[in-house]
């Protein structure tokens, strides 16, 4: 609790909630809903004591813990409903989703299914549907944005999400809450919806830092690169704030075939200054299939670069480890930061090179905020518990006498 009174304004909670809360943990976000439940508990233990009133008189406060019992059967033809196993009238509803659960099954005909984003996007707006309208607000945490590769149209085809964004709203959606999307640019779709987009930047350099205190963060002995044009923004933020130089791919493609969904990369283009005996840490959104990564790190160790340190919000390994296990073995890639908020294989989270940021907490806080009507704006600029890190990590290293490469 003592990180919790340092790290945010201790006046966070002093406001009375916009209604009890509740907490719905859609399949495969179980563990996660589980630790936010866990460290709402903290916040509910920390705050009710310095909160105005008598807080005991609104209904629903005396819940032992916040999650709310919901369940999706389906028939035997693969059809479904949505229920909803308690009272939620009058509650501040937040509903957590992971849209890439694919761990996920169900019977159909027999035959055992893996769930697709598809079908936990139905899932979702069955249980919003269950509601019924009796809650007061409804909240969404998808963490990964479902369809948030698809936000823009550029032949004959779809705008799937966008589609998603206006479905939720019409269902009565209040905030839809995700983090580091694809393209932030798709709230347009609901201009008078709340939607955030937020970055997990402090999370996953926070994570790095702990596993690896030999690290020199200097223009001298580090670079940020980013992996391509579409993730300038994230690298310019660890480059600016960390104080350290750029460089950058661009990716030359062939337009002319499409390959599992995509034009494929023809080559890695570098533009910036030498990368000779630096770490390099390169931040993406997505892994997806990871070739892309290792391509990268293997045109970085031939400009002779030291240690490789690759960072995104969702690691999918969609064609899985092999490779990973293998250019790690060979020394091309040395970590591989990612966070929890979408599924991870139990092979990949036991992974030598992965290293994995809980976001548990940054979620709690999100909804214990959103719930006693507080401003986000504090959470989503990092910047200031950044510099915080760093000025504990230099001295943690002094403190060991670490000899630094």
């Amino acid at each position: 609790m003592t990180d919790f009174v340092s790290t945010w304004n201790n006046d966070s909670f002093l406001t009375y909630p916009v209604g009890p809360l509740g907490l719905i943990a859609m399949p495969g976000t179980e563990e996660m809903g589980d630790k936010v439940n866990a460290w709402l508990k903290k916040w509910r233990d920390h705050t009710e004591e310095s909160l105005p009133g008598d807080m005991r008189t609104n209904p629903g406060l005396e819940r032992q813990d916040f999650l709310i019992k919901v369940s999706c059967p389906r028939f035997g033809n693969g059809e479904a409903k949505g229920m909803i196993k308690e009272s939620i009238r009058g509650y501040d509803m937040y509903i957590l989703c992971d849209v890439g659960a694919y761990n996920q099954t169900y019977k159909m005909f027999g035959q055992e299914v893996p769930m697709s984003p598809d079908e936990h996007f139905t899932d979702l707006k069955r249980i919003i549907a269950a509601m019924n309208g009796k809650a007061k607000r409804i909240s969404v945490i998808m963490p990964m944005l479902y369809e948030g590769r698809q936000h823009r149209r550029s032949s004959r085809e779809s705008l799937d999400c966008a589609m998603a964004l206006q479905d939720l709203e019409r269902m009565g959606v209040s905030n839809i809450i995700t983090f580091d999307a694809h393209d932030p640019r798709v709230q347009n779709a609901i201009p008078a919806a709340g939607f955030e987009s937020i970055m997990p930047s402090y999370q996953i350099f926070k994570a790095l830092l702990r596993n690896d205190k030999t690290l020199r963060i200097d223009k001298d002995h580090m670079m940020i690169v980013s992996p391509d044009e579409g993730a300038i923004d994230r690298n310019i933020f660890y480059a600016s704030v960390l104080g350290l130089s750029m460089g950058l791919f661009y990716k030359r493609r062939d337009y002319t075939r499409i390959v599992n969904g995509r034009n494929p990369i023809v080559a890695h283009e570098y533009l910036g200054e030498s990368v000779e005996g630096k770490d390099v840490f390169v931040a993406d959104d997505i892994i997806s299939s990871g070739e892309s990564v290792i391509e990268l790190a293997r045109e970085l160790k031939k400009r002779k670069a030291n240690r490789i340190f690759a960072a995104a919000t969702f690691a999918l390994f969609t064609n899985g480890l092999e490779t990973y296990n293998q250019a790690y073995k060979e020394g091309i890639i040395d970590r591989v930061i990612s966070t929890n908020l979408t599924y991870r294989t139990p092979e990949l989270r036991q992974s030598e090179w992965f290293v994995e940021a809980d976001m548990s907490k940054y979620i709690s806080y999100i909804i214990a905020t959103l719930n006693h009507d507080r401003s986000l704006a504090k959470m989503l600029n990092p910047y200031d518990r950044i510099h915080g890190l760093l000025k504990r990590y230099d001295k943690e290293q002094k403190d060991a006498g670490i000899r630094l490469v």
